[in-house]
């Protein structure tokens, strides 16, 4: 028979390493980006929320705020890790503006987490309470972590194209919501379970739009593809007009002028 700690360990395992899938989802995007040169129409802002939301739960999970969740800081602390590389290739290749308002977001961030730290570690004097501030914290970022891809949903809405909505991002967000979930309802949580579970269905709403626009995307990709490839082809006719053209009018000169110099003569 397995114990409820042990069942907790394993969903939690589980946990981690479907939380490294989704940190490691949009490394296909990246490297769109690096081939390109240019971050086009992606948004910072699921790699900012995300930063945030894993400090916020690395701090919740530390001995002094909630004690045996070991689980909660290994892949909290990874996804720090892996969202700031993140972020730094986003602003190696952003304009100036974006790259400005970027880098100012992240500082804010780090400033919050650091004040957040100070305050719960003097003022509050016993877990429990650090675990009640901390876990209220977690439920806000951690939402808006999940709810951050709404701008994204909306250009999709608009669009009619998942182009910008990477499959696997949104795949890994449902799994990882719900396994989240499983683990804070073992031995409950609420501070766990209520923003995973928000998670998990904007995981689904995100999976229902690329259901949703998964052929109309195709169909647009291909479109502009044809579209590139007969302006090329017209550009190529063009060319060669103009050059036809260009020796119609040598040939004609040679008569004319010889014809002159003749009579002048």
């Amino acid at each position: 028979m397995v114990s409820a700690d042990d069942a907790r360990t394993l969903v939690g395992v589980l946990g981690n390493i479907i939380s490294l899938f989704l940190f490691l989802s949009p490394v296909p995007t990246f490297v769109q980006i690096w081939k390109k040169g240019s971050v086009e129409q992606y948004s910072a802002a699921p790699y900012l929320a995300t930063l945030l939301n894993c400090m916020v739960w690395t701090l919740y999970g530390v001995p002094m705020v909630h004690p045996h969740s070991t689980l909660v800081v290994t892949i909290n602390g990874t996804g720090t890790a892996i969202e700031l590389a993140y972020i730094i290739l986003f602003l190696i290749y952003s304009d100036p503006q974006k790259r400005l308002r970027v880098l100012l977001f992240v500082l804010v961030e780090f400033i919050f987490i650091s004040v957040l730290t100070v305050l719960v570690l003097t003022l509050a004097h016993t877990p429990k309470e650090r675990s009640m501030i901390v876990g209220i914290v977690c439920i806000a970022f951690n939402v808006m972590m999940y709810a951050s891809p709404l701008t994204v949903m909306k250009l999709v809405i608009y669009t009619k194209s998942v182009e910008y909505m990477p499959f696997f991002l949104s795949f890994a967000s449902f799994a990882n919501g719900l396994a989240w979930t499983a683990y804070a309802l073992i031995r409950f949580d609420p501070f766990i379970a209520v923003p995973n579970a928000v998670g998990a269905l904007f995981g689904i709403a995100q999976l229902l739009l690329y259901a949703t626009f998964y052929r109309s995307t195709k169909r647009q990709i291909a479109d502009r593809k044809l579209s590139k490839g007969m302006l090329d082809m017209s550009e190529v006719v063009v060319a060669g007009d103009q050059d036809d053209s260009k020796k119609k009018k040598v040939g004609s000169a040679g008569p004319h002028v010889d014809g002159s110099a003749t009579a002048t003569a």
